[in-house]
């Protein structure tokens, strides 16, 4: 058995070394790059880096969209005994240096030049940082270097010396420091070893059964430890081939396109594609609909007795093929009509999306992990699922569940720590158990089910314990809603801001006849909030008062990236967003009655800037 990263790639690479292991577009067509001819751009990377003056142990950051120019930096920072430390594409400067900083980064892979010029002269601040190597443009000055220029560098490394390098390398040695901020707080780098990874990639290969025929479009950030382990080195591992989108824009044409056997994402994008699915069957005939939503149940009765165990009755097994292919066809060729299943990951899954996809015969299998554990550590998978859990524990891991319904890990893919946070890393990982920060429960087939964040539970004024995401979920899961975030900690009552379904809102506005100018105009229109206020009762009604949203807020964007509200995987940033929106969230509590005091807002710059 291989005991490094790179050593497992080259050591596939020579098995069928003429065999397509990646592929990417360029200039309108994709192109496949060989299993050698990924050896050898490794091999070169390292080499160029050696004659850089690289040593081993030393941190070298790669901040570059998912291409094969981001796996040849990664291999070859490792094969010369290097530390990757991956960096967000979309991150912002400030983030940047401050991770660089951290690190102690003596190189940066970039794919191109900042367009922000005071990026130059900040970088000089960074007193270990010595050069940035380009992907592509011309260098804006002496410390960076061109993408031909450092390749010719590695004429100037003995292979003898490379070959030394990588089997010098052990698999206690540190692989990669992978800096996240989860949802509150500064980056922590967090400390991933050779052995680390290997065992992530192992445990996921006993469960998914994923060969040589498989390929996978890859388009989450490669920064991110879910996309890197599953859909980077687990692929490269059973020798599935690895596509790139163009963009996360491009992906619909892409999937077209490259036709993949599997796809990995986070819940968003699904929960995205079965909103404009059901919005599509909705405005169709009265045929369509009754067709489509009884394909619909049976699919759904299908997968109930599957889970349960029991055999489909002869009379299900025939209507499921009759079914299946009438209403769910043209879904399965849009999604290039080879897709075998989905994997989602670093947030959770809306069940009523599950159900659909599984009805559909493309399953959504979730998964559980953090970046801690080394990506997953428990998913649902083709041998055995459970919708509404992330699946039962990998091999090799061990889950317990503490006094208080924290999610407790142990095992060979737990990191050893954070990069120089010792008080903090005393704190999260304790006897050699990780605490992951998240509330769960085991069932009596050992399934988990992650019920919330034990940060985000809220404990209103009364002293009733809250956990807001299932709420969310509910709000998030109406035709005319798209996101919500729920407060109340320390409150008398819940309040929510709620971003719509503009698609379907203004559709609905449409039909009613409401005259409005845009979307901040719509958003404060009281007869739009009316309605939405019947949604949001109906859809908590069932719900003791107490965990009910009293108060409302309709946005007119989105959370985003940009300013700090979600992560790159589009998860909420409660801290930032309670902070973008302090005086929102404060208005909606000034009177202390539990009336209805709905409300819109405009989201204009300027005022977010006061």
């Amino acid at each position: 058995m291989t005991h490094t990263v790179p050593a497992m790639i080259l050591e596939k690479a020579q098995i069928d070394p003429g065999r397509p292991a990646l592929r990417f577009k360029l200039s309108g067509t994709y192109r496949d790059i060989s299993w050698r001819d990924l050896e050898l751009n490794i091999r070169k990377f390292a080499a160029a880096l050696m004659a850089l003056g690289l040593e081993p142990g030393e941190r070298v950051a790669i901040m570059a969209p998912n291409a094969p120019k981001w796996v040849y930096a990664d291999q070859g920072v490792m094969v010369a005994g290097g530390i990757v430390v991956p960096v967000y594409q979309t991150e912002t400067v400030e983030n940047l240096l401050e991770i660089l900083e951290d690190s102690g980064c003596r190189f940066l892979f970039m794919h191109s030049p900042f367009t922000d010029r005071d990026l130059v002269s900040r970088l000089e601040q960074l007193s270990t940082l010595e050069r940035v190597i380009l992907f592509h443009g011309p260098p804006p000055d002496e410390r960076f270097v061109g993408f031909d220029e450092f390749l010719a560098l590695a004429d100037q490394t003995d292979l003898a010396e490379l070959d030394s390098r990588l089997g010098a390398v052990c698999s206690s040695d540190i692989a990669s420091l992978v800096y996240t901020s989860g949802t509150t707080g500064r980056h922590k780098g967090v400390i991933l070893t050779h052995a680390n990874i290997l065992a992530s990639v192992e445990d996921a290969a006993k469960v998914f059964d994923i060969g040589p025929n498989d390929s996978c479009l890859s388009f989450l950030p490669l920064s991110h430890v879910f996309e890197r382990i599953d859909g980077y080195y687990l692929m490269l591992n059973r020798q599935a081939l690895i596509a790139y989108a163009e963009s996360i824009d491009t992906v619909p044409a892409n999937l077209a396109e490259i036709r993949p056997t599997i796809v990995i994402s986070v819940p968003r994008l699904y929960e995205k594609m079965y909103e404009r699915i059901m919005e599509q069957v909705r405005r169709s005939s009265w045929l369509k609909q009754q067709v489509f939503f009884g394909a619909l149940e049976i699919g759904q009765a299908f997968t109930e007795a599957v889970m349960a165990g029991r055999e489909p009755s002869l009379f299900l097994r025939a209507a499921i093929r009759l079914a299946r292919p009438i209403a769910f066809s043209k879904l399965h060729q849009r999604l290039g009509g080879r897709l075998r299943y989905f994997i989602s990951g670093g947030a959770p899954l809306m069940r009523e999306v599950a159900e659909f996809f599984f009805a559909a015969d493309i399953p959504v299998y979730e998964g559980y992990g953090l970046t801690e554990s080394t990506s997953g550590i428990a998913a649902n998978n083709p041998g055995q699922f459970r919708i509404g859990t992330v699946g039962m524990a990998f091999p090799g891991t061990c889950i317990r569940i503490a006094p208080d319904g924290e999610i407790l890990l142990k095992g060979p893919t737990i990191s050893e720590g954070y990069w120089q946070l010792p008080d903090r890393s005393a704190e999260t990982f304790v006897d050699g158990w990780l605490k992951t920060g998240d509330i769960g429960e085991l069932d009596e087939q050992g399934f988990l089910r992650i019920t919330d964040r034990k940060k985000d539970l809220i404990i209103t004024a009364a002293g009733e314990n809250i956990a807001p995401q299932q709420l969310e979920h509910r709000l998030k899961g109406d035709r005319y809603l798209s996101n919500a975030i729920i407060f109340g900690d320390r409150k008398p009552f819940l309040t929510a801001l709620i971003v719509p379904n503009f698609e379907t809102l203004e559709a609905y506005a449409h039909s009613q006849r409401i005259n409005y100018l845009n979307h901040c105009d719509l958003v404060s229109h009281p007869q739009i909030l009316e309605f939405v206020r019947r949604r949001v009762d109906a859809l908590q009604k069932d719900l003791p008062s107490f965990n009910q949203v009293k108060r409302f807020t309709l946005l007119s964007r989105d959370f985003s990236s940009e300013r700090g509200e979600v992560t790159p995987t589009l998860k909420l940033k409660r801290r930032i967003v309670a902070q973008n929106f302090g005086s929102i969230i404060a208005n909606m509590y000034l009177d202390r009655d539990h009336g209805i005091h709905d409300s819109g807002f405009c989201m204009i710059d300027e005022l977010l800037a006061r």
